[in-house]
C-alpha cells in the first residue's frame, strides 16, 4: 500500500472530493483524520472508511479559522506523533460564477478568491510547523482548470473570481515548495476539471444544465471528463513515497481539456 503508517489530514473530508480522496488515502493504508463543518457527513465517511478495514477520526474544523485548525493538528500531534499529509478540499464558492465581470457586485468576485487563498494558507502553513521539525511531509492543494481556460471557454464558463482564486491557490503553492522543499516538505496543487459526479449535489449543481457536459467533453483530449475515482488515486500516488521527486508543481487532471 502507498500510504502504510502515514497520518493524514483531510479537509473538507464530507464533500465528494474530500471523502473520495479520505477513502483513497485508508485504502492505501494512511490513518486518516476527517475535518469538516457538517458532522454528520464527516461520521458517514469515517463510518465508511472504518466498515471496509481503515482507521478514521471525525472532527469539527472551520478551515477558514486558524485557532480552530491549529488546536486539531496539535491535538493529533499529540496523539498519534506526527503529521505526513495534509490535504485541503473545503468549498470555494464556485457558485458564484455565470455572471460577466461587469455585472458582477465586487463581493462575489472577491469571496472565491479570498476563501481559497485563505484557507489553503492556514491549512498548509499550520500542517508545515508540524513537518518542518520532522523535516518531512506532503501538503496538497486543489484548484481546477478555471485558472486556465482558454479564451473560448473564459467566454463560455464565465467564472468570475472562481478562476482568480484557482490561478491565486496554484501560485501559492509554488511559493510554499519553494520556501518548504528545503525543509524536506513537498507541496503539489492538483488541477483537475469539473467532475461530473460532483454537480447535482455541490452548490451551483446547475453546471449540469443541457448542453453543458457535451460541450465540456467535446473539447478534452479524451472525449471525456475526470471521475473522482481518478483524482483520488491520483492525490493518494502524489501524497505517497512513489512522487517522491515532485513538488511546485500542479497535476493537470482535465483529461486534456488544458495541455501545458
Amino acid at each position: 500500500m502507498l500510504l502504510t503508517d502515514k497520518t493524514a489530514v483531510i479537509y473538507g473530508a464530507g464533500g465528494r472530493i474530500g471523502s473520495a480522496v479520505a477513502r483513497a488515502f485508508a485504502r492505501e493504508g494512511a490513518r486518516v483524520f476527517l475535518a469538516g463543518r457538517t458532522p454528520s457527513r464527516l461520521d458517514a465517511v469515517a463510518a465508511e472508511i472504518a466498515d471496509a478495514g481503515g482507521t478514521a477520526e471525525a472532527a469539527h474544523v472551520d478551515a477558514l479559522d486558524p485557532q480552530a485548525i491549529t488546536q486539531h493538528l496539535d491535538a493529533i500531534v499529540k496523539q498519534v506523533g506526527r503529521i505526513d499529509i495534509s490535504f485541503n478540499a473545503i468549498w470555494i464558492r464556485g457558485d458564484l460564477q455565470g455572471t460577466p465581470l461587469i455585472q458582477m457586485p465586487w463581493e462575489d468576485v472577491t469571496t472565491p478568491a479570498l476563501t481559497g487563498v485563505k484557507t489553503h494558507f492556514l491549512t498548509a502553513t499550520a500542517a508545515a510547523r508540524h513537518m518542518v521539525p520532522q523535516r518531512s511531509g506532503v501538503i496538497l492543494t486543489l484548484s481546477s482548470s478555471a485558472g486556465v481556460l482558454s479564451g473560448r471557454d473564459r467566454r463560455f464558463h464565465v467564472t468570475g473570481g472562481f478562476g482568480v482564486a484557482c490561478a491565486a491557490i496554484e501560485a501559492l503553492s509554488r511559493s510554499l515548495a519553494g520556501e518548504l522543499g528545503p525543509q524536506g516538505i513537498r507541496v503539489v496543487c492538483l488541477r483537475p476539471d469539473a467532475i461530473p459526479e460532483t454537480w447535482a449535489v455541490e452548490p451551483g449543481g446547475d453546471i449540469n444544465a443541457s448542453g453543458v457536459k457535451p460541450y465540456m467533453e467535446d473539447g478534452t483530449a479524451l472525449g471525456r471528463l475526470p471521475t473522482l475515482r481518478e483524482v483520488a488515486d491520483t492525490a493518494a500516488f502524489m501524497a505517497s513515497d512513489w512522487a517522491s521527486e515532485m513538488t511546485g508543481t500542479t497535476v493537470n487532471l482535465t483529461c486534456g481539456s488544458i495541455m501545458d
